[in-house]
């Protein structure tokens, strides 16, 4: 069982900046393909980023190319989300996902293991 724990969540202008982190208690970290998804209220579920287990591979939804960047330490069992240049509709709960897989998926329903969410709100 893999448990998350995200941080790093809170208010922001527009424009600004947050860096989410993503701790896992995980020690076989590596083998697990590691995303980003979010979700504001009344919205479904969208696909933020996600990375390999060797952070070889990314994948951004298209709303966020170019703004946020994934990574992470496999050292420290952490994902991080760096997110620039946020927007207003960038509001909203920002979960991270794990799935015991060696290629990316941008499919919620493929991901095991789900954290408890931080909220990001962007005030224009």
């Amino acid at each position: 069982q893999v448990q998350l724990v995200e941080s790093g969540g809170g208010l922001v202008q527009a424009g600004g900046s947050l860096r989410l982190s993503c701790a896992a208690s995980e020690n076989t970290f590596t083998n697990y393909v590691m995303s980003w998804f979010r979700q504001a209220p009344g919205k479904a579920r969208e696909f933020v980023a996600a990375i390999t287990g060797t952070g070889a591979s990314t994948n951004y939804g298209d709303s966020v190319k170019g703004r946020f960047a994934i990574s992470r330490d496999n050292a420290k069992n952490t994902l991080y989300l760096q997110m620039n240049a946020l927007r207003s509709e960038d509001t909203a709960v920002y979960y991270c996902a794990a799935a015991r897989r060696y290629s990316i998926s941008v499919y919620s329903y493929e991901y095991h293991y789900w954290g408890q969410g931080t909220q990001v709100t962007v005030s224009s």
